[in-house]
């Protein structure tokens, strides 16, 4: 198994990062095995910035010429070798690329009002309310989404759904109380779908850090 295993690609991750919860879970979904390296961003492997200079998590280094650096990219790679719950929803051709487009519309607009709303809460800031506030546009045509089906693409669970639920996982925990009073009920159901079934519990498994043993940990078995 240990000289299999050196065949596989590596995923450099980090345990909390939405960006590698994502990536994870799809590739769990997708049954790709890889080896994981548990990294911590004040300090990373001299191999993970080798394969990418930017630094950032997740990278997936498949070969020598194949090196994924975005999470989307991963998600889309694993997909695309095995797809067996049909989260790209192959019979219909536009599928992935409106998703694709969906999630991009998500990440241009949530993230970066996540991002302040997340520094407002830490720092004590002022503008906690306002801050939230730009969080909630994009909550609530989430919330529409699911008024009108099960899942935010379809009445399945679909790319789309992977790659934005660990991002209201990182909203949910900024005001607790508040979000479990928020008038989102479906998407906190959706969401509650997803922590608490045993795929995220497999995904969320703490690693030792790589650097500390450098051992071969095989994700995805």
């Amino acid at each position: 198994m240990f000289q299999d295993a050196q065949c596989l690609p590596i995923l450099y991750s980090l345990q909390n990062c939405p960006y590698a919860i994502r990536a994870r879970f799809t590739l769990f979904k997708a049954k790709q095995k890889v080896l994981i390296r548990a990294v911590k961003l004040n300090n990373k492997p001299n191999e993970m910035l080798i394969a990418s200079p930017k630094g950032s998590v997740p990278v997936l280094v498949v070969n020598e010429t194949l090196i994924l650096e975005e999470s989307l990219a991963i998600m889309q790679w694993a997909l695309a070798k095995n797809d067996p719950h049909d989260l790209l929803e192959e019979k219909n051709k536009q599928a992935q690329s409106e998703m694709v487009a969906l999630i991009n519309h998500f990440e241009s607009h949530f993230i970066p009002a996540l991002e302040a709303y997340c520094c407002a809460k830490r720092y004590h800031e002022d503008n906690l309310d306002l801050c939230r506030d730009a969080c909630e546009q994009q909550l609530g045509l989430l919330e529409q989404r699911l008024s009108t089906h099960h899942f935010l693409f379809s009445n399945n669970e679909s790319l789309f759904d992977i790659a934005v639920f660990p991002f209201i996982r990182k909203f949910a925990r900024v005001e607790r109380q508040w979000y479990l009073n928020s008038p989102y009920p479906k998407l906190r159901n959706w969401l509650d779908s997803y922590l608490q079934s045993p795929t995220f519990t497999k995904v969320m498994a703490k690693h030792e850090l790589w650097l500390d043993n450098n051992k071969a940990i095989v994700f995805g078995e």
